[in-house]
């Protein structure tokens, strides 16, 4: 598991040897390739890892990933993280090139989204400093528009992510587009068919995440 390998990481330090393949990697279909959490992550921060052992081991993971000859080349990586921050938060930001944050449209949403964008640039320390997007999840919507409450925290939001960005001389981009609340969403995605406005939004919210990289 990726636990094994950060063990093994942390006692060897430069000689990271730890092979990976899909023994490790599942293999969802022929596009998408996916590797587990485990419970172990859950009690890393108490289990002796230090900071700054742990800074670069996803680097190095991906590095292994990207050069073995038994994996395919992958265009992208995508790292789902714990909205507290981690160690292992700490080690994926730490080489990412896009932090994507979702937010809710309520007070303690744009609340936490300033505590979290005010302190990154204290807590990772990549070169260069990685892009953030934000944008809006759980969106209510009402006669097929937005509700007033969704914008008036989408204006709140925009507002804090260019305050920050000057402030802190990051940056960050507040994203137009919305992922609506769904009661039906976990279902969808567990008997594997997303409604097709969902799947427009999600394509519209990846569109924007790639003209932002670009």
């Amino acid at each position: 598991t990726i636990y094994d390998a950060l063990e093994v990481f942390k006692k060897a330090g430069h000689n990271f040897k730890f092979p990976v393949g899909f023994d490790t990697i599942y293999q969802i279909d022929e596009q998408l390739h996916f590797v587990p959490s485990v419970e172990e992550l859950y009690w890393l921060d108490i289990d002796g890892f230090e900071g700054k052992s742990v800074k670069d081991f996803i680097r190095r993971f991906i590095g292994k990933i990207a050069n073995s000859a038994n994996l395919p080349q992958y265009d992208l990586m995508l790292f789902d993280c714990s909205p507290s921050f981690s160690l292992l938060t700490y080690s994926v930001l730490s080489c990412c090139d896009l932090i994507l944050i979702p937010v809710n449209p309520d007070y303690f949403g744009s609340r936490g989204l300033s505590l979290v964008l005010n302190s990154l640039q204290k807590r990772i320390e990549p070169y260069p400093f990685p892009k953030i997007a934000v944008f809006m999840n759980k969106a209510k919507i009402y006669g097929g528009l937005l509700t007033n409450e969704v914008q008036f925290y989408m204006r709140e939001v925009k507002r804090l992510c260019a305050e920050i960005s000057k402030d802190n001389n990051i940056e960050v981009r507040f994203l137009e587009s919305t992922i609506r609340e769904s009661v039906g969403l976990k279902r969808a995605i567990n008997e594997g068919e997303l409604p097709r406005e969902l799947v427009r939004e999600f394509e519209k919210l990846w569109r924007e995440c790639e003209e932002y990289l670009k």
